[in-house]
């Protein structure tokens, strides 16, 4: 396989953006990375688009065509414009599809997009659309809830391993720390854990404040061959591994639900690849949709031994400045969580620590960037592992 190149990102701001439409904010984000990337519209070989729901969300399909067309690459090049839908790991999907697809050799320079408009619908009917994500047949029939199911594994974590409710509580503390560094994040507040554990319930013993928000958003990164990126660009960087594995849709049918084995799998297929270890890796950006998912996490990426994740929370090993930066772009908890735009939006933050570009929420000596995104409870995981070229 040909080594594969991140060039350009782009990001919009992530929340409640009424007043803009789900196809304005995918251009927004596309032009920023093509400008970043130095390309242009002629360069482009094919287009890969994550997104979960906008049929649900904003009544539109054909969502592949429908950015093609309003970026201008349907009536001039006529590119290959694919969607990809994988729940939360939509965006991340989609970045290992176009990975592939320049790895192969069938393809030079990649546009990634991820997109989602989530706010336009209520809160009823956005949550049960986030529903579709878990099984329907098994689960939701029954009145489970992608809430009450991250409470279930909650509950489990802490009576198997000792996890108290104020660890979960540190995870959204340090979170929303870094994401009020972050300009485009929906939340750039910074909380304490009183805020947390005096929230209202969703599902005992999980919290408002453990989990993500609905939000409006989209992110977009340009891939290249690596033989050919720094013609475009002078700080190019490599994905040195990437993963995919799938585990049961439903919880009642996993080996063990304080594990999620898709991200336990996946994240050994990327090491393997990059043939790095986790301890060698600076930081990392995890799928945070809730706090005890983020603590699973770390642990499951082999950041922390089994059991560990809630201990490291509270010692605030996770926070700039510890022993492995986490989300340092405030994550899904305070940066927001457009699903389709996730995987994307992690990719763009890794690549600006790599470049030295994260401005007060920089990693010091940042050389090696994780990230990782889940579909539904943990159906589908996908670990990319980025490296700077110089």
């Amino acid at each position: 396989m040909r080594d594969v190149a991140v060039i350009g990102i782009g990001i919009t701001k992530f929340g409640e953006l009424w007043e803009r439409s789900f196809r304005d904010i995918g251009i927004e984000a596309g032009i920023k990375a093509i400008g970043d990337s130095g390309i242009s519209g002629a360069d482009i070989d094919a287009l890969y688009i994550g997104n979960m729901s906008a049929g649900a969300f904003v009544n539109q399909e054909h969502v592949a065509s429908l950015i093609a067309d309003y970026v201008g690459l349907a009536q001039t090049s006529h590119v290959p414009a694919t969607r990809i839908e994988a729940a939360g790991a939509s965006g991340a999907v989609a970045f290992r599809e176009a990975f592939l697809s320049i790895a192969s050799g069938m393809h030079d320079i990649v546009v990634v997009g991820g997109a989602e408009k989530m706010t336009d619908i209520g809160d009823e009917l956005a949550n049960s659309v986030q529903a579709m994500a878990i099984d329907q047949e098994w689960e939701t029939v029954f009145g489970a809830t992608y809430a009450s199911l991250h409470a279930m594994m909650a509950r489990a974590h802490m009576e198997r391993y000792g996890t108290t409710r104020e660890q979960l509580a540190m995870v959204s503390v340090i979170n929303h720390r870094h994401g009020a560094l972050n300009p485009d994040a929906q939340f750039r507040r910074e909380i304490n854990i009183d805020t947390v554990l005096r929230s209202g319930m969703v599902a005992d013993p999980l919290r408002v404040f453990d989990m993500c928000p609905l939000s409006d958003g989209a992110a977009t990164v340009v891939l290249a061959s690596a033989d050919i990126a720094e013609k475009f660009t002078d700080k190019p960087v490599k994905i040195k591994g990437i993963g995919q594995a799938s585990d049961t849709i439903s919880l009642h049918d996993r080996r063990d639900i304080t594990t999620m084995d898709a991200t336990v799998y996946a994240a050994k297929r990327a090491y393997d690849m990059a043939g790095i270890k986790p301890e060698d890796v600076d930081f990392a950006e995890v799928y945070d949709s809730s706090t005890i998912s983020e603590i699973m996490a770390i642990e499951d990426l082999g950041f922390f031994d089994k059991g560990k994740g809630g201990k490291a929370a509270e010692d605030e090993k996770i926070a700039l400045g510890g022993e492995i930066p986490v989300n340092t772009s405030g994550g899904l908890k305070s940066r927001g969580h457009p699903v389709g735009a996730t995987g994307v939006a992690q990719i763009v933050e890794i690549v600006k620590q790599l470049r030295g570009e994260a401005d007060k929420r920089q990693v010091e000596g940042a050389k090696i960037g994780l990230a990782h995104a889940i579909g539904g409870t943990g159906g589908t995981a996908v670990v990319s592992i980025l490296e700077a070229m110089r």
